[in-house]
Parts: structure tokens; C-alpha cells; sequence
């Protein structure tokens, strides 16, 4: 069901299978999400979750993936 979800929004999942995808594979693909992950977690205000509403919530994320952005450009 996810996979289907995922490829009606456009995106392409790369999710491992038991047995048939092999974890070198998709590590390339993997990093990129672990590295925002991280990048995203050294925000303290996100590694904590202090807003009661999820709009909020996301209105945050969106100022500090915009924050990520910034820096990465400007360096």
C-alpha cells in the first residue's frame, strides 16, 4: 500500500525487499534522506517537539529545511 501511495504522489520509493534489493544499493539513495534527517534534527525546536498543532509543526520544518537551504548556499 505505501509503495502504491508513494508512486501516486510522484515519488519513487526505494524501499528494500527481503532478500532481492541489496543494502549497497540503495545506500547511495539513503544518505541524502539520513544527511536532511540529521541536518533537520540540529534544530532544536524540531529535535523537540513543543507545538500542539501539526500546521505549526510543519510551518517549522519548512523555516528550517528554507534555513538548510540558505547556509548551503551561501557557503
Amino acid at each position: 500500500h505505501l509503495r502504491a501511495f508513494l508512486r501516486g504522489r510522484g515519488i519513487i520509493p526505494r524501499i528494500a525487499r527481503r532478500g532481492i534489493e541489496s543494502s549497497q544499493r540503495l545506500g547511495r539513495h539513503r544518505w541524502v534522506v539520513e544527511r536532511t534527517v540529521s541536518w533537520l534534527a540540529g534544530c532544536r525546536r524540531l529535535h523537540r517537539r513543543y507545538e500542539r498543532r501539526a500546521d505549526h509543526f510543519g510551518s517549522f520544518v519548512a523555516i528550517a529545511a528554507a534555513l538548510i537551504c540558505y547556509r548551503r548556499l551561501t557557503n
